[in-house]
C-alpha cells in the first residue's frame, strides 16, 4: 500500500551521473617452462559499471538529492595475463521514489518514467572494456605488443521530477478545506489552520472502506488564478493532479466574504487547468460543496443547488463537511464505486492474448 508524505515533499532536483570506464586490455606473453617466448596471452579489460535508477515505494520525496547530487559507477578492472579478462564495475543501483519521470537535463528529452516498485531505467552505460593484445596475433604479427584502453562510460545530467501517484486529487482555492477533508476520509494528517495556503506540498491519504477496499487520495495546494503561469506555486502543483483518475473540486461554500462568486472561483481554476494541460478539463471532475456545517441545512441546500444551476453542471455534485464528517463516507463510496467502473473499463479495452 502506498504510504503517506511525513517529510519535507522535494519534487524536482538536478543530478549527475558517470558510468565507469572500462577496464584496459593486457600486453602479455606466455612466460611457461620450456616455452620463453611464447604467443600473446594478454586478457581483455573488464567493463565498466552501470548507473540504474530504480523505483522504491518504500521512499517518497526526492529531498536525499540535494545533499548528494553526483554518482559514479565503478571502473572495469584491467586484463591480465594468461587469458584473464578484467572484472567488470559493480553497476550503481540508485533508488527513487515510484512516480519519478527521469529527463535529460540537456534537451529535456523524457528519459522514462518510473511508475511502478522495483522498475529499473538504465541512465548511464558502463564503456566497454579494452581488448588484450591476443586479439591482434596475427600470421604476420606472432607477438603483437599492441592493445586498445577500455571505453568511456556514458555520463549525464538528469532532472528527476516526482509526480505524487494517487487515484483521486482534491483541488480548489486556498482555505476550501481540502486538508480537513482528507483528515476527514483518511488516516493522513495534513496541518490545518484557519489561513490560506496552510498546505504548502502535496499530502497523501489512504482511504480504507473495508479490508481490502481502499484508494489513494491527493490533497494537491490551494490554486490561485495564474498558476499555471507561475503564480503562487501552482506549476509545481498542477502537475500532479495528471496521474489522478478522478478530480474532486472542493469549494468553501460558507466562505467569509459573503460577496465572494463562487461560480466564478470554480471557472477560475477550469481555466487554470485548461491554461496548464487541456487533458485535465476532460478529466472526471466532481464538485465537493464543502463547510455545509457553517450554515443552517435548508440555506445549505438552497445555495449548493443555486452554485450548481449557475455554473450548469452536469457531472456528480455533494454537499459535506469535511470537519463535522457529514457525507463524507457516502461520498468516498461513490468514489470507490467510480473507480472500479473505470477500472473494469480499462481492462476491457486491453487487448487480449493472441489467438493461434
Amino acid at each position: 500500500m502506498r504510504g503517506f508524505l511525513f517529510m519535507k515533499f522535494v519534487d524536482e532536483v538536478e543530478i549527475n551521473v558517470l558510468a565507469g570506464n572500462g577496464g584496459t586490455g593486457s600486453i602479455s606473453f606466455r612466460r611457461e617452462k620450456f616455452i620463453p617466448f611464447g604467443g600473446p596471452d594478454g586478457g581483455d579489460g573488464g567493463a565498466g559499471g552501470s548507473v540504474y535508477l530504480v523505483a522504491d515505494e518504500g521512499l517518497n520525496t526526492l529531498v536525499d538529492f540535494r545533499h548528494q547530487r553526483k554518482f559514479k559507477a565503478k571502473r572495469g578492472e584491467d586484463g591480465m595475463g594468461r587469458d584473464m579478462s578484467g572484472k567488470g564495475g559493480e553497476d550503481l543501483i540508485i533508488r527513487v521514489p515510484v512516480g519519478t519521470a527521469v529527463f535529460s537535463a540537456a534537451t529535456e528529452e523524457l528519459i522514462g518514467d518510473l511508475t511502478s516498485h522495483g522498475e529499473r531505467l538504465l541512465v548511464a552505460r558502463g564503456g566497454d572494456g579494452g581488448k588484450g593484445n591476443v586479439h591482434f596475433k596475427s600470421s604476420t604479427n606472432r607477438s603483437p605488443k599492441r592493445s586498445t584502453p577500455g571505453y568511456q562510460g556514458d555520463e549525464r545530467d538528469l532532472r528527476m521530477e516526482l509526480k505524487v501517484l494517487a487515484d483521486v486529487g482534491l483541488l480548489g482555492f486556498p482555505n476550501a478545506g481540502k486538508s480537513t477533508f482528507l483528515r476527514a476520509v483518511s488516516a493522513a494528517t495534513p496541518k490545518v489552520a484557519d489561513y490560506p495556503f496552510t498546505t504548502l506540498h502535496p499530502h497523501l491519504g489512504v482511504v480504507r472502506l473495508s479490508t481490502d477496499e481502499s484508494f489513494v487520495i491527493a490533497d494537491i495546494p490551494g490554486l490561485i488564478e495564474g498558476a499555471a503561469d507561475g503564480a503562487g506555486l501552482g506549476v509545481q502543483f498542477l502537475k500532479h493532479l495528471g496521474r489522478t483518475r478522478l478530480l474532486l473540486h472542493l469549494v468553501d461554500l460558507s466562505p467569509p466574504d459573503e460577496d465572494l462568486d463562487l461560480a466564478l472561483q470554480v471557472r477560475q481554476i477550469e481555466n487554470e487547468l485548461k491554461s496548464y494541460d487541456p487533458e485535465l478539463i476532460h478529466k472526471p471532475r466532481w464538485l465537493v460543496l464543502n463547510k455545509a456545517d457553517l450554515l443552517p441545512d435548508k440555506e445549505a441546500l438552497s445555495r449548493a443547488k443555486s452554485l450548481v444551476r449557475k455554473l450548469r453542471w452536469k457531472a456528480p455534485w455533494f454537499l459535506v463537511s469535511g470537519a463535522a464528517s457529514i457525507g463524507t463516507r457516502e461520498m468516498m463510496l461513490k468514489v470507490l464505486t467510480h473507480l472500479r467502473q473505470k477500472e473494469e473499463e480499462h481492462e476491457l479495452a486491453e487487448p487480449g492474448p493472441a489467438q493461434s
